[in-house]
């Protein structure tokens, strides 16, 4: 009976580092908007990464207030999908003022995002 407490107990660590929220896609919440449809994920993480780098090469030479409308672009699909970092990333973008470290963050994550994507449709 002892083993089988230490089997579901809560590990000492269980209140930190939390998994879902250090992936670039927050797959519970996609899950959620594609009722569970595995193809359908894939294909929504598809086209949103294709939309993601569309916006990264838009926001590359856009001024600010491009910049803006692309961002606010970018944060609703990012949000969509469960992308927080991106949607993090594109909501600065959106709000403070312009400057290529702005632009930077956003690349990353949406670098970020895309491998991730890519090694899930693998």
């Amino acid at each position: 009976m002892a083993a089988l407490n230490v089997a579901f107990e809560a590990p000492d660590n269980f209140r930190s580092h939390n998994p879902i929220h250090t992936r670039p896609i927050d797959l519970v919440h996609l899950a959620k908007q594609t009722m569970g449809d595995k193809n359908l994920e894939i294909e929504v993480l598809q086209i949103f990464a294709r939309q993601a780098r569309a916006c990264l090469a838009e926001l590359a030479e856009a001024d600010a207030e491009k910049a803006r409308t692309v961002a606010h672009r970018l944060k609703g699909a990012a949000a969509a999908v469960g992308a927080h970092e991106v949607e993090a990333a594109a909501s600065r973008l959106e709000t403070e003022e312009f400057d290529a470290g702005l632009v930077a963050n956003a690349g990353k994550a949406i670098i970020t995002a895309e491998n991730f994507i890519l090694k899930l449709c693998r």
